[in-house]
């Protein structure tokens, strides 16, 4: 049982939205974020990473970093750029890319159901990152980065999606990278009620992406608590600002990987390893799996293509990922990489980059590139379903969230 609420929003007003809402912050490197803030000022991305404002000699975690942060905010607030609803409401955001669209819902989630696994997660988080968040959410009192939840289908939750979608959207704007974003308001007591038991009767919801602000954001409602011992849990700081899209909504995308040296081995070496592994065929095309238990290879200019013996292919739900019988069957034991979360003689890229991306890279500082079918929305709920935390680089969400046009203001 999800308790999932909703909130008076902080958002831009309808004629700035396109130019506030930014894709996430940790998208960009520090040179990215400033030249898109140079860009476009009023971008979000000034508040998200705020050391875009302040000199490069200002360290990207410096407290300065998020004191800017925070006046920039109230600057946007107090010159109207943000407004804020007066209602609680429930929001709808549909995102279309490509001309597929995908819908969930803004509302905000409890953290004691992050605390007691409702809401389940299925990869480990640093430290590092969770700090930087932590002390951005709580010296604004605001969360500003939405956390992408998922859960089952619902009929109920969908029939107030359809109902609201016929309305007048709050915005409707395409952002430069050519997605259209549109936003309503729920504002209906019943279809606010119906959405609120929709989620009670949900079961279980599912963190797609954004474990670091979701972990960072339960952090700061903790030790709020921890400030205010009267708390009712009614407060704000209870709360964490999130969209949960049905599981049929969802666009996961492959997640590649790419090796930079052959560990000694040649190319027909290399060759010779994979064709033992299952059917191994070269393509005359830049290919990408088909099939699950399937990889893509580019290796001294060619394609290959990889189907893996279904015997080492476990019924485990981790280890019969894609991404996990590569690891155990070719990274490691081929090229000497155990742990690819810090061996930096592996690098991932995101689907959304394409292949050529892989033979771009393979052509110039990398040996071999592995092109992977996307993992599952059930596989990445049975790993959550099972207490179990996915590999690193699992899955690739598209599109990304915009940050920007939603924000929780979390006061006491």
């Amino acid at each position: 049982m999800a308790t999932v609420r909703p909130f008076c929003a902080i958002r831009p007003r309808q004629d700035v939205a396109s130019r506030v809402a930014a894709l996430p912050y940790d998208v960009y490197n520090r040179a990215e974020a400033k030249a898109e803030t140079l860009r476009e000022p009023l971008s979000f991305l000034c508040i998200d990473r705020a050391e875009t404002q302040l000199g490069d000699d200002v360290d990207t975690y410096d407290q300065r970093v998020y004191d800017k942060a925070k006046s920039l905010l109230k600057k946007r607030i107090d010159d109207n750029t943000f407004v804020q609803d007066k209602d609680r409401c429930f929001y709808i955001y549909e995102l279309v890319m490509n001309g597929r669209s995908q819908t969930g819902v803004v509302g905000c989630a409890s953290i004691d159901d992050y605390v007691s696994g409702v809401i389940k997660k299925h990869e480990n988080t640093r430290e590092d990152k969770e700090i930087d968040r932590i002390n951005h959410v709580d010296r604004l009192s605001a969360q500003t980065g939405p956390i992408f939840l998922a859960y089952r289908r619902r009929d109920d939750i969908k029939s107030v999606l359809d109902r609201v979608k016929k309305t007048v959207p709050l915005y409707d704007f395409t952002a430069p990278d050519g997605i259209v974003h549109r936003v309503w308001a729920v504002r209906e007591e019943a279809e606010v009620a119906a959405l609120c038991e929709g989620f009670e009767a949900a079961g279980a919801v599912y963190i797609a992406d954004g474990h670091h602000r979701c972990a960072s954001a339960v952090k700061v409602g903790l030790k709020r608590r921890q400030q205010h011992k009267d708390y009712t849990g009614e407060e704000e700081f209870n709360y964490f600002l999130s969209v949960l899209f049905a599981d049929d909504e969802l666009y996961i995308m492959d997640y590649n990987r790419l090796i930079k040296d052959l560990n000694g081995h040649s190319e027909e070496g290399i060759l010779d390893k994979l064709g033992q592994l299952g059917d191994l065929s070269q393509k005359d095309r830049a290919y990408s799996p088909a099939q699950k238990g399937e990889v893509g290879i580019y290796l001294a200019g060619k394609w290959y293509g990889l189907i893996f013996d279904r015997s080492l292919i476990p019924a485990d739900p981790v280890e019969g990922l894609d991404v996990s019988v590569l690891q155990n069957n070719v990274i490691s034991p081929i090229f000497g990489i155990d742990d690819p979360r810090v061996d930096k003689r592996i690098d991932f890229v995101g689907g959304i980059r394409g292949l050529s991306e892989l033979e771009k890279r393979v052509n110039n500082d990398c040996a071999i590139a592995f092109s992977m079918h996307p993992t599952s929305i059930g596989e990445l709920f049975d790993v959550a379903d099972a207490g179990r935390l996915m590999p690193p680089k699992s899955t690739w969400f598209e599109p990304k969230l915009r940050s920007g046009l939603f924000i929780h203001a979390i006061e006491e």
